[in-house]
């Protein structure tokens, strides 16, 4: 897990683009305390998310799996399945389910997210 700190006022690094795989995730600590999920796509767009599932309780979200519906990028929970948008974090399945979802940004070779 990648313990981030602060670049200035509004965004957060969280760690190298090279540490990150395509079509896999990455866990991170925003403020130390709350997980995320980064996950890097084909395009080189970074996307961040909680890594908390709703339905599974658990923070797994990292491990899910990336895929594309009608355009739609999502992560598939590894525990229930559930299809979470990496764009707003919404529930494809299940619109009762969200998780957070965070701008983010590649910028000197390093992943950011606004806090």
């Amino acid at each position: 897990m990648t313990v981030i700190t602060r670049s200035n006022t509004n965004w957060q690094t969280l760690c190298q683009k090279d540490d990150l795989v395509k079509h896999s995730g990455v866990c991170a600590l925003l403020d130390n305390e709350q997980q995320v999920a980064i996950f890097l796509i084909d395009d080189d767009s970074a996307f961040t998310i909680s890594n908390w599932d709703p339905a599974g309780n658990a923070n797994v979200l990292y491990r899910g799996l990336i895929g594309d519906e009608n355009g739609e990028v999502f992560v598939a929970s590894p525990l229930y399945k559930e299809r979470f948008a990496l764009s707003d974090g919404r529930c494809l399945d299940d619109e009762s389910l969200s998780v957070t979802s965070y701008a983010t940004r590649i910028e000197q070779g390093q992943v950011q997210v606004l806090v």
